[in-house]
């Protein structure tokens, strides 16, 4: 005679938190108590009476509710995986530029897991934070387990690590001090957009009514409300209709498509080409352009976009590959101040503060959103390397951006001109982050489910981060 199961779980992508995972169980008593136990220890925090949610600051939301799924299998639970969320969990994707390159899959994973756990404890109290400082490549913070050690911090989201460890809190805080010296700050530092992520899908109700208490309305559907913000703070907008936008305007370039999901846009010369993969995750590269001698000469110079890459932007860089400012200098050419200075001057106009790191001069914002240019003077000198010479970027870091556009050596002053002229004075429109609850109709007893609307970010079917 067939078991009957303890509980029936189902496992499905967050409807408004990519990479957030959500688990609604149905049944109640002892079996549902064990699943949500079991979710528990996976990671999954209760969202209502019948919704569980599992939010993490490294991507691998799948990973761990398929690790979920197994447990509460072998438990006696029937577990629904949805297609899309399978689908994820069955995708093999591979950190992109990790520090840590020598490390296994495996390995990244646990320090991933260390990592969420000093989240977990700093988001539950039982970490507190005294202090933090940028040491000039990432935050750093010391603080004090209540009753416990007291630890030094290094690093941000899935790369936070423990590096010292203090008898006593005095001792913690004078070494943290003599270390960062005027860099130091009071109190935790703001939390990451990952961090705000995740904390938003942890504490906002689901707008779809699953697990509404008896008598509740669903949540009345409604458009989306948006703002108008710096295009580097936008949301990555429609790249499809963008695409087709382009191949229907420009007479001059020809659209042919080598595999189902990617199409090239040629132009008529053969020396110049536009390639999207429509399939890209949003930290993959979406976009790749490229610009040639002659029909069958060496590369002169090439750009890739990220998928999350706001769409104003993407547009300038394809208007600009239509116009002549595409056909740039030879591979022998060398970037001079003059090159530097033309190709920077919207920044400079607009008052982006500019700053010298080694190697690097970095443009950034002047508000509090995160966005810049980056010039790496080491990649200038080799033209013919993988590292990128110019990033445009925005959100969190250069090194971690919500979105980034990579050129190499000998992209055009014209088109990076125009790149920085967008950057700098170019709006866009992003989701409300703290919209209005939509109305429940008609009003019944109990209260009516909303959520609150974040811009996107990165899901954990990317193949490569």
């Amino acid at each position: 005679m067939p078991r009957t199961p303890i509980a029936h779980v189902r496992l499905d992508l967050h409807p408004d938190h990519p990479d957030a995972v959500t688990a609604t169980l149905a049944g109640t008593g002892a079996g549902a108590d064990t699943a949500r136990a079991l979710l528990a220890g996976h990671g999954f925090r209760p969202l209502d009476p019948v919704t569980m949610v599992l939010a993490r600051i490294d991507h691998e939301e799948p990973h761990h509710a398929g690790q979920a799924a197994i447990t509460l299998r072998s438990a006696g639970a029937a577990v629904e995986i949805t297609p899309g969320l399978q689908d994820d969990i069955d995708t093999a994707w591979t950190w992109a530029n990790h520090p840590m390159p020598w490390l296994t899959r495996e390995e990244i994973r646990e320090v991933s897991q260390e990592a969420q756990k000093i989240h977990d404890d700093i988001a539950a109290g039982r970490l507190v934070i005294h202090r933090h400082a940028h040491d000039g490549h990432t935050t750093v913070a010391v603080g004090t387990y209540p009753g416990g050690k007291s630890i030094h911090l290094h690093g941000e989201n899935h790369l936070r690590q423990t590096t010292l460890v203090h008898d006593t809190t005095a001792e913690a805080l004078r070494e943290f001090d003599d270390l960062y010296t005027d860099a130091v700050r009071t109190g935790p530092a703001p939390a990451t957009e990952t961090e705000q992520r995740a904390a938003a899908a942890l504490a906002n109700p689901l707008a779809t009514g699953a697990g509404a208490p008896s008598g509740t309305a669903p949540a009345e559907p409604s458009p989306p409300r948006t703002e108008t913000v710096p295009v580097y703070a936008a949301d990555p907008g429609d790249h499809e209709a963008l695409l087709r936008e382009f191949l229907e305007t420009q007479g001059e370039w020809e659209k042919y498509r080598p595999w189902d999901e990617t199409t090239v846009a040629s132009h008529e010369s053969l020396t110049l080409r536009a390639e999207f993969v429509h399939e890209a995750g949003p930290r993959d590269t979406a976009w790749t352009v490229a610009a040639y001698e002659s029909p069958v000469g060496e590369r002169i110079w090439h750009a890739t976009a990220t998928a999350t890459t706001p769409v104003e932007i993407m547009r300038t860089l394809l208007d600009s590959l239509a116009a002549e400012h595409a056909w740039g200098r030879g591979p022998d050419s060398k970037i001079t101040e003059k090159t530097l200075a033309e190709a920077t001057r919207p920044l400079a106009d607009t008052g982006w503060p500019q700053n010298t790191d080694g190697r690097c001069m970095t443009w950034t914002t002047p508000t509090d959103e995160p966005a810049g240019l980056r010039f790496d003077a080491f990649a200038a000198q080799r033209p013919n390397g993988t590292l990128p010479t110019w990033t445009l970027w925005g959100g969190n870091t250069a090194d971690q951006p919500t979105w980034a556009i990579h050129l190499s050596a000998h992209a055009p002053a014209p088109l990076l001109q125009d790149l920085t002229f967008e950057l700098s004075q170019g709006q866009g429109n992003r989701r409300l982050r703290n919209p209005d609850p939509p109305r429940s109709t008609p009003p019944t007893t109990g209260p009516s489910l909303h959520h609150q609307a974040v811009a996107p970010g990165p899901p954990a079917a990317a193949r490569k981060r």
